[in-house]
């Protein structure tokens, strides 16, 4: 009997298969060596801060009385004074209440005048 195709294929097997091996590494090792690092990590501890900052300022617009515009004489109110304040306006007098919320939205919103503009230096 003749051993020597058989022992020829089994050396071919071999080397196939550790070629396969050697391939199936290094497929595993670029994967793991070319994956970027997760984008989500420290961003979101920075989202989490932001969010909570911007929280305690809507909250602290929210309940404390402020100036918004001195010159104006436009004051930040809490919700519940506010409601009291158009309540009592209202329920006097519906007709002058209307009139007094317009004029305070006019001076609220006035646009203030042009600035005169620059004389040219060739005038």
């Amino acid at each position: 009997m003749n051993t020597q195709p058989v022992r020829t294929t089994r050396v071919y097997v071999l080397s196939i298969l550790g070629c396969f091996l050697v391939v199936a590494a290094l497929v595993w090792s670029m994967y793991r060596y070319t994956q970027p690092a997760p984008l989500g990590e420290d961003r979101a501890a920075v989202r989490a801060k932001a969010l909570a900052e911007l929280r305690a300022a809507e909250a602290e617009a929210l309940e404390t009385p402020a100036w918004i515009d001195q010159g104006k004489g436009l004051v930040r109110l809490r919700i519940e004074d506010a409601m009291k304040l158009v309540e009592r306006d209202w329920s006097r007098d519906a007709v002058a209440a209307r009139s007094n919320l317009i004029s305070r939205v006019e001076k609220a919103t006035a646009v203030p005048p042009k600035a005169p503009e620059k004389p040219s230096a060739f005038e």
